[in-house]
């Protein structure tokens, strides 16, 4: 069985102007990580303590 030819790519023009500007300002600088809270920490309480409960932790 013969190889395929390969076709050259169609010319894109975002690709064609990103290469330009990374050019002339340089790579963008790469993202940080930020940490993620807890679950615990990010989500407050569903119900409302009640009275006794209150009383109790106290």
């Amino acid at each position: 069985m013969a190889k395929r030819k390969r076709r050259p790519e169609k010319f894109s023009i975002v690709k064609a102007v990103k290469a330009n500007a990374r050019e002339r300002v340089g790579q963008p600088r790469p993202e940080r990580v930020i940490a993620d809270q807890p679950r615990e920490n990010s989500r407050k309480a569903k119900h409302r303590q009640t009275m006794p409960q209150l009383l109790s932790s106290e």
